[in-house]
C-alpha cells in the first residue's frame, strides 16, 4: 500500500475508531477507503460508517476465504449466489448433511480472523444489508452487478424462507420503571461512577428512552435550563420540579440536524445537575469514562460502554445481564407509558420514534398486559 493510501487510512481512522486498523488497511482497497472517507465528510453518522466498514471488510474476507481471491468488480452471479448459500441455509438440513451451508474450511478461516461469530445461518437482515452495500459499491464504481437478476432475487427469497428464524429484540426484556429502580438502587453510594451512572440511567429513560449513541455524544451545549413546572398540574402554586431541554442530534432515523429537543422533568434533571457539579463539567461531553481510581476522562464515553454499564448494574441488582441491554431503556419507556395510560402519540413525541408500527410493538404489550383482554382465562 502506498504512502497516500496510508494517509487515507489515517484520515478514515479519525471517523472510524476501529481497533483493527491494520486489518482495515489490508482489507479495503484505496478506492473503497476514498468512498468511506467521502461519506464521512459528507455527514454520514459514525455508527453507520463503522457498520459500512465492518460489512465491507466481511465481504472481502469472505471472498478470500471462499474463492481464494479478493472481491471481483463486477461480481459474478455465481459469486453472489454462493454468498447467499453460505449464509442463509436450513439448520435442520445442515445436521443431516454437513456440506449444506457454509463449508467448514471457509467458516474456520473467518472465525480465525474474528469475522464470524455465528454458528448457525446469518440473520436475513444482515445478509440483505451486506448485499445492499455490495450492490451500492457497484453503482458507485459505475458498474452493473447481478443483484437484481431473477436468479439472485429468487435464491434470496427462498433462502430466507428456508432459514426462517424468529426475530429477536435488541434487548430481550424491557427496562421498565420497576427494573430501573432496581438499577438505580445499585447507584446509591457516593462514588463518582455511581453519580454518573445514576444521572445517565435517569436521563436516558426520562428523555424517552434515548439510544446509547445519543447519550454518549450528548454535550453540555445541548442542555438548556427551562422554567420549573408544578409537580401537581392541579396545584400550580405547589411544589415545583426542575425542567431541562435536551437538543437531539442526528440519529439513524433523522436525515438532518433538525434542532429537535425533548424535555426532562424532575429526578433526571436533579441527578444530571449533581453529576455535572461533581465532575466539574461545564462544556463538552456530558458523560465521560471513569477509571478504576475514580479519575474522569475528557472525552465522551463510548456507546458500547453504556451497554456494558447497564449489564453490570443488572448483575449488581440480581438481574440476568443477558436479558437486558441499553435498548431496553427505549422499549421500557414505551412499555411504561402504556402502563401509565399515556397516549401513544404523546409517548412518541418524547421517544421520537418515527415509525408508529415500531413504537406500537412495545406500547401495545404494556397496554394489553394492563387491560382485560389478556386476562380472560
Amino acid at each position: 500500500m502506498t504512502s497516500s493510501d496510508n494517509f487515507a487510512i489515517d484520515a478514515l481512522a479519525g471517523f472510524l475508531p476501529l481497533a483493527a486498523r491494520d486489518r482495515l488497511a489490508e482489507t479495503l482497497t484505496a478506492a473503497e477507503i476514498d468512498t468511506l472517507t467521502h461519506l464521512a465528510k459528507a455527514g454520514t453518522g459514525p455508527n453507520s460508517l463503522r457498520a459500512l466498514a465492518s460489512d465491507l471488510g466481511y465481504l472481502e474476507a469472505w471472498a478470500r476465504a471462499a474463492n481464494g481471491v479478493p472481491l471481483a468488480w463486477p461480481a459474478t452471479e455465481a459469486t453472489v449466489l454462493r454468498f447467499i448459500a453460505h449464509h442463509l441455509w436450513d439448520a435442520a438440513e445442515h445436521e443431516r448433511n454437513a456440506e449444506h451451508g457454509m463449508p467448514e474450511a471457509v467458516a474456520a478461516t473467518l472465525r480465525a480472523e474474528g469475522r464470524l461469530k455465528s454458528d448457525g445461518p446469518h440473520a436475513p437482515a444482515t445478509v440483505r444489508r451486506r448485499l445492499a452495500l455490495w450492490s451500492s459499491l457497484h453503482r458507485w464504481r459505475g458498474l452493473e452487478g447481478p443483484f437484481a437478476s431473477p436468479s439472485v432475487r429468487n435464491a434470496l427469497r427462498l433462502a430466507i424462507r428456508a432459514a426462517d428464524r424468529p426475530r429477536t429484540r435488541k434487548s430481550a426484556s424491557a427496562i421498565t420503571r420497576d427494573v430501573l429502580d432496581r438499577l438505580l438502587a445499585t447507584c446509591a453510594r457516593s462514588r463518582v461512577i455511581d453519580v454518573r451512572d445514576r444521572a445517565l440511567l435517569l436521563l436516558a429513560f426520562g428523555s424517552g428512552g434515548r439510544r446509547r449513541s445519543e447519550i454518549a455524544r450528548l454535550k453540555v451545549e445541548d442542555l438548556e435550563e427551562r422554567d420549573a413546572v408544578a409537580a401537581d398540574p392541579d396545584a400550580p402554586k405547589g411544589e415545583k420540579l426542575p425542567v431541562m431541554a435536551i437538543r437531539l442530534r442526528r440519529t439513524k432515523t433523522s436525515s438532518t440536524d433538525a434542532g429537535e429537543s425533548v424535555l426532562v422533568v424532575g429526578r433526571p434533571v436533579e441527578a444530571l445537575r449533581v453529576w455535572l457539579a461533581l465532575a466539574k463539567i461545564d462544556a463538552g461531553a456530558v458523560f465521560r469514562p471513569i477509571d478504576k481510581w475514580g479519575n474522569i476522562g475528557a472525552a465522551a464515553v463510548d456507546p458500547q460502554s453504556v451497554n456494558v454499564m447497564i449489564k453490570s448494574r443488572c448483575a449488581a441488582a440480581g438481574l440476568d445481564p443477558g436479558e437486558f441491554s441499553a435498548h431496553g431503556l427505549r422499549s421500557g419507556y414505551l412499555t411504561e407509558a402504556a402502563r401509565a395510560g399515556v397516549p401513544l402519540p404523546e409517548a412518541m413525541q418524547q421517544s421520537r420514534h418515527r415509525s408508529v408500527q415500531q413504537a406500537a410493538r412495545y406500547y401495545n404489550e404494556g397496554e394489553i398486559a394492563r387491560g382485560r383482554a389478556a386476562r380472560l382465562a
